[in-house]
């Protein structure tokens, strides 16, 4: 199992440059195709002041393409480019959705209101209803190595086994996987389940991964922080969690911490659900 297409988010914002780096590497490390995904809002503001006047538009979309053209073929890729036509705002995020469902995994940066080139809330849309991986990359700070040291976010749950599931991939080729596992105290149950162990799950595919349990208490988790504390403290490169919707099982606490992490992330994280 591999990654074998790839589609990168490419604008004329400064940060575009990191998270294409972080794309052409990964293409690399699997002998993936890359399509650069050019997309703009129309609007940077508010009102008619933060229209953007359509030559304006054009030549960001010319620079980005020289751009993304200059890295992958120095990097002797195979790729493709992608361009959307500047819209209204609902037009473009469903056109950005449709765009992930072609690709094996999708890569967005981090939501930064002063550099933002894409409506709010565009990359929780590509998550939700993209139907693929996302690898979103925070807006601060320099990623030379992605997916060496992973945590994993770990409880059970469907958005946690099919983040899981997509991460395989870079699991499968990680130098260290941590899976966080948040845990209720035991309780003893009349006709529970098997022992079932997620280790052993990934030992299957080849993965060797350490285990350390997280109890939880219900009224005052925060798995986003916990998790960022301990990709920080075990030099993580990487964090794979589920994606939860508001109003989503497990909870809204959940759904709290999947918008908590796209917010403080220091880290690349890649969220399924």
């Amino acid at each position: 199992m591999t990654f074998k297409h790839l589609v990168v988010h490419v604008d004329s914002s400064a940060r575009a440059a990191e998270r294409m780096e972080l794309a052409v590497r990964l293409a690399l490390r699997s002998g993936a195709r890359l399509a650069g995904l050019f997309a703009e809002a129309q609007h940077l503001g508010g009102g008619l002041v933060g229209r953007r006047a359509p030559e304006r538009m054009a030549t960001a979309a010319a620079e980005a393409r020289a751009a993304f053209e200059a890295r992958t073929g120095a990097a002797g890729l195979k790729t493709e480019w992608w361009p959307l036509e500047p819209g209204e705002d609902a037009v473009l995020l469903g056109q950005l959705q449709v765009c992930c469902r072609y690709a094996d995994l999708a890569v967005f940066g981090q939501h930064q209101p002063d550099q933002a080139r894409l409506p709010e809330g565009a990359v929780e849309q590509a998550i939700f209803n993209g139907g693929r991986p996302v690898l979103v990359v925070p807006y601060a700070g320099r990623f030379p190595s992605t997916g060496r040291n992973v945590l994993v976010g770990w409880n059970g749950s469907r958005e946690a086994a099919r983040a899981l599931n997509d991460a395989m991939p870079l699991l499968a080729t990680a130098e260290s996987v941590l899976i966080l596992a948040f845990q209720r105290e035991a309780r003893p149950e009349p006709g529970g389940l098997p022992p079932l162990d997620v280790v052993a799950h990934l030992a299957a595919h080849g993965v060797r991964a350490a285990y350390q349990p997280v109890i939880i208490d219900p009224e005052s988790l925060d798995a986003a922080d916990a998790m960022l504390n301990h990709a920080f403290d075990g030099g993580c490169d990487l964090i794979v969690t589920g994606a939860y919707a508001q109003g989503g099982l497990p909870g809204p606490r959940a759904a709290a911490s999947t918008r908590k992490l796209l917010a403080t992330m220091t880290a690349p994280v890649l969220f399924s659900c």
